[in-house]
């Protein structure tokens, strides 16, 4: 890691040290202490930390034991920020306990994820003594940790607010209101992309994208004018390219990424050379 980042207004971010088990690491002043785990390798088991969001502390599964001025404290990773002289431990007994416990509640509440399977056993956690009846209708596939991402992602970066938290308490879930297909859906699959569990799904078929766990919405992809491949959702193509600056042409427009990027290579090739007919 380099001593010196720069941030994006140019100037200097200032350093501080920090102390992680007993080891000192140069972390960014304010920067996320589960970052710099993340980038020291650190194993701090987390699953609602995503970098393009703001950190909100869901899952509890990174709790670290903090050191202040003698008293010690315990506080999820990824709302800790770096500050000079902070110190950390990350398994400490009572630390491994609680996180045991997580897991167990984890493994119970969903059942079928692999990814939590994998994870907890990793921690030596390979069994629950809380019982939850598999739900055969649950459109998650009973992997789903309620961490909050999918809705978060839907309204904070993309601005659709396709799905949500339905119900409460033990009978809370994530799906669109009502249980029906919506239309504020784009198909963008962020929600799937953000999932820590695999628990969103989603299917392409023909010129339609299905969001499978969002109760089966269905999204018209656009297809290329050139290779004939349905490479995205239509209505968010569309609206890319009309917020573009410079616009692209019409024709550059309609194509898929790979043949765009072709053809726009081919026009700056035959533009730098003064057109393929003038080099018999």
């Amino acid at each position: 890691m380099t001593h010196k980042e720069v941030s994006d207004a140019g100037a200097p971010k200032k350093q501080v040290t920090v102390t992680i088990n007993g080891k000192k690491y140069i972390a960014n002043q304010s920067e996320i202490l589960l970052r710099v785990a993340v980038r020291e390798k650190i194993a701090i088991p987390h699953l609602c930390y995503e970098p393009s969001l703001d950190p909100y502390g869901a899952c509890r599964l990174c709790m670290v034991e903090v050191v202040k001025r003698g008293k010690k404290e315990m506080t999820a990773s990824c709302t800790l920020r770096a500050e000079e002289g902070l110190e950390v431990v990350t398994d400490t007994p009572g630390i491994v306990k609680y996180r045991n416990i997580l897991f167990e509640l984890y493994l119970a509440e969903a059942p079928k994820s692999e990814v939590i399977k994998t994870m907890a056993a990793r921690y030596g956690v390979t069994k629950t003594r809380f019982l939850k009846k598999i739900d055969t209708t649950d459109s998650l596939g009973n992997k789903c940790v309620l961490c909050g991402l999918c809705v978060r992602v839907c309204n904070e970066i993309m601005g659709a607010g396709a799905i949500g938290f339905v119900n409460r308490g033990p009978y809370t879930v994530v799906n669109t209101p009502y249980f029906e297909p919506t239309r504020d859906c784009y198909g963008c699959g962020a929600c799937v992309k953000v999932c820590p569990t695999s628990a969103v799904e989603m299917e392409d078929v023909g010129d339609t994208r299905v969001m499978k766990s969002w109760s089966t919405t269905t999204v018209l992809l656009a297809q290329c004018s050139c290779c004939g491949t349905y490479y995205a959702p239509k209505g968010l193509a569309i609206s890319i390219m009309a917020r573009l600056t410079p616009s692209l042409k019409e024709e550059i427009a309609a194509l898929c990424p790979a043949c765009r990027g072709k053809r726009i290579a081919r026009e700056e090739i035959l533009a730098g050379s003064g057109g393929a007919g003038n080099h018999g």
